[in-house]
């Protein structure tokens, strides 16, 4: 047994393993001096034929989620290495295989994960100048991939998807990001792959097969040469680790960077739009104040709509006109967030689901949410803007897969299919003949004990059951004389003795086999309806994403009612004005007390630049972020918080707030000012909104009063 364990953990060196014995999971040797102390369980040894005792730990299977979290999370992957054939008809060795490999970028496990966020794996090839990205949530079936040059056009892309695994190629290493803030700062697991996962044709091959096509082409990667290598390892990396078909990624949607409003990472820190600077708590930000979601997946999708501002003024229009109509119709709204209320998580659902990993409570959720979705299309079909009615199109009710669920899952099924009693009565005629075996068992049962009774004439005899005897009869001492010699003696106890009979044994087999021909029948019926299910992956997918969208777009109008907010005007044109504006979040912190309304004009001519000067705590810093947050809310298709506003698509906002130094970086106050002011430079355009919150001040009066003229010059001109 050991040398199959040193033979399997070979193949897997990077992991810790899981290797299955029995009810436990046992780790050996490093494995085990490395989880001991990560889990903090007891470290043990096993005589396993060296001088020594082998280090030794274990947990048990029925607990293994918990501690696999908890080791993923510290940023270990586990291989599962599992019985794959029962114990009871194996012959010698009990044959194991590695079943699926866990890494933080791959865990499928609901309870590790936040439901509002993406659980995203990042694939990063470096190749020149360039880099090739691609993104996975296997949880959802989320599929991107994009082309970025520069290293901080790619810091960008990270702090944007904010990735718990990035898997590289070597080159990544010595490009100029600094790796180990990605660990550290942003706590991601960054994994170097071996050098044939990368493999031009292999990556090439690897994508036609997956998605069946004959070009590249038909996926719209094009030109994307960098990009197919990244999508082309990020999916061989999955398959790996899965040990399965990838199903539930139906589609590789290519994205660049030029189709969003560029926001670096300083940015989205000092702006605080999914967090809080200082607390890095969701309260007290942009995504706080918006997030009137009442679905986990809606919440997903207006997160990745804040990270990813629209710079097309038709898509940021068309998501007004939804909002603009919801408002008007405040009942209808109000009906389809009260059903959006009882939908569950259907895209990691389906996740489970297509990954073969659900349990029968799964499908009583799927069963549930399906429930509500013919009454959200009804409420959709009185709605006449573009994007509503491409949502009522792409909602399929889905009434066939609900009521294939009803007919075949109980009301009240048990978490796991190894316990049964899963399907429904009616449902398959074998296992309600099983079942009756099981249920008609007692009346036998009954039968004969009362037969017994009459036969012996001994009052209190009983037949009872337990798991290790089984089927017994049981007689009190004072009986023991009239006991017939036809009773064979199994068990003696201080009460009274235990007997079986032949007529005993044969009911026992027919009840007994009944019940685990059953629970093998219900296995597989339920393995049966997952395999169902998941044939329609794509029309699940497309009702998903509707109903995502619906859900947010209800949260941008409840948000626009609630907090008193106008639509903007966006267009193309070079103008930031905006009347009587309202910082989003420090309205909703100040509730109760009066936030005074002020007023921007921002131009390309006369008003190109505001010099905003006053004592401290006057509101500068408020005001101009004030300014910021209302842009980009315009431009996620959102109301914003003023009585009147124009905005003229922002290309990119920069921000340099505050002195902070960097010294584990080897970066002073002033060398990280001057850094990001140099970034903004580079990278501004004319369409920018650019703020500087104080510039020079991390050197002597007049060096940093000439810095700071310079640079105001600079971006003037």
């Amino acid at each position: 047994m050991m040398a199959k364990y040193l033979e399997t953990k070979e193949q897997y060196k990077d992991c810790i393993l899981f290797y299955r014995l029995g009810d436990f999971y046992e780790m050996f040797f490093d494995d085990a001096l490395t989880a001991s102390k990560a889990l903090e369980i007891t470290l043990t040894g096993k005589d396993c034929g060296l001088e020594e005792r082998a280090p030794m730990c274990g947990i048990p299977y029925h607990a293994a989620d918990t501690y696999l979290n908890r080791l993923v999370a510290k940023g270990y992957k586990v291989a599962i290495c599992e019985q794959v054939e029962d114990p009871k008809q194996a012959k010698g060795l009990v044959k194991r295989e590695v079943i699926r490999i866990v890494t933080p970028g791959t865990n499928l496990d609901t309870n590790a994960m936040d439901e509002t966020k993406h659980n995203y794996l990042m694939a990063i090839v470096c190749m020149a100048d360039r880099f090739g990205v691609s993104i996975a949530d296997i949880s959802t079936g989320d599929y991107l991939v994009t082309e970025v040059d520069g290293c901080r056009k790619l810091l960008d892309e990270i702090t944007k998807f904010a990735p718990t695994e990035i898997i590289c190629n070597d080159s990544f290493f010595v490009s100029g990001v600094d790796v180990e803030d990605l660990k550290n700062r942003l706590g991601i697991a960054v994994n170097a792959l071996e050098n044939w996962y990368f493999g031009d044709e292999r990556c090439k091959k690897t994508l036609l097969d997956h998605f069946h096509v004959s070009s590249l082409a038909g996926l719209g990667l094009g030109e994307l040469n960098c990009g197919i290598i990244a999508a082309g390892a990020l999916l061989q990396y999955l398959m790996e680790t899965q040990k399965t078909a990838i199903a539930n990624l139906t589609s590789l949607n290519t994205y660049f960077a030029g189709k969003y409003m560029v926001i670096d990472s300083s940015t989205r820190r000092n702006l605080e739009l999914c967090e809080t600077l200082r607390e890095k708590q969701k309260r007290g930000s942009l995504l706080w104040v918006l997030d009137k979601t009442k679905t986990a997946m809606g919440a997903r999708l207006l997160r990745s709509f804040i990270e990813q501002p629209l710079i097309d003024k038709e898509e940021i229009e068309r998501r007004q006109q939804a909002i603009e109509e919801l408002n008007m119709n405040y009942i209808s709204r109000e009906e389809i967030r009260e059903y959006l209320n009882s939908v569950y998580d259907l895209e990691r659902l389906m996740g489970r689901i297509s990954y073969k990993t659900a349990n029968p409570r799964d499908l009583l959720s799927f069963k549930n949410s399906l429930e509500m979705l013919p009454y959200i299309k009804d409420i959709l079909g009185e709605f006449s803007c573009e994007l509503l009615k491409k949502m009522n199109e792409d909602l399929d009710p889905l009434r066939d897969l609900y009521e294939l669920i009803d007919r075949s899952i109980v009301d009240e099924p048990p978490i796991t299919v190894r316990e049964g009693n899963i399907i429904k009565d009616g449902y398959s005629e074998e296992a309600d003949k099983y079942r009756k075996a099981k249920t008609e068992g007692k009346a036998w049962l009954a039968d004969l004990e009362t037969e017994e009774k009459e036969k012996t004439g001994i009052k209190n005899l009983k037949i009872k059951y337990n798991k290790v005897f089984g089927y017994y009869i049981e007689v009190s001492r004072s009986y023991a004389a009239s006991v017939p010699d036809t009773f064979i003696r199994k068990q003696t106890l201080t009460t009274g003795e235990r007997y079986i009979t032949p007529e005993l044994k044969e009911l026992e087999n027919k009840i007994l086999g009944a019940n685990e021909r059953l629970l093998v029948l219900e296995h597989q019926l339920f393995a049966d309806l997952l395999e169902a299910i998941s044939a329609q992956l794509l029309r699940i997918q497309r009702t998903a994403f509707a109903v995502a969208q619906l859900d947010v777009l209800a949260s941008f109008a409840e948000a626009a009612v609630q907090n008193n907010y106008v639509k903007p005007t966006v267009d193309d044109s070079d103008v930031l004005s905006i009347t009587e504006g309202r910082h989003p979040v420090i309205e909703q912190m100040l509730k109760g007390s009066l936030f005074v309304p002020n007023d921007t004009t921002l131009d390309e001519t006369e008003n190109r630049m505001l010099i905003i000067t006053g004592p401290n705590m006057a509101g500068k810093s408020t005001y101009m972020r004030q300014n910021a947050l209302i842009a980009l809310m315009a431009q996620i298709g959102s109301f914003v918080p003023a009585s009147s506003c124009h905005v003229g698509v922002v290309d990119a906002i920069f921000t340099r707030v505050g002195a902070s130094d960097d010294l584990a970086a080897g970066q002073s106050t002033f060398m990280v000012e001057m850094t990001e002011v140099a970034e903004i430079l580079q990278r501004a355009t004319k369409s920018s909104l650019v703020i500087l919150d104080e510039i020079g001040r991390g050197t002597s009066t007049f060096d940093g009063m000439s810095i700071a003229r310079a640079v105001v010059e600079h971006i003037a001109d």
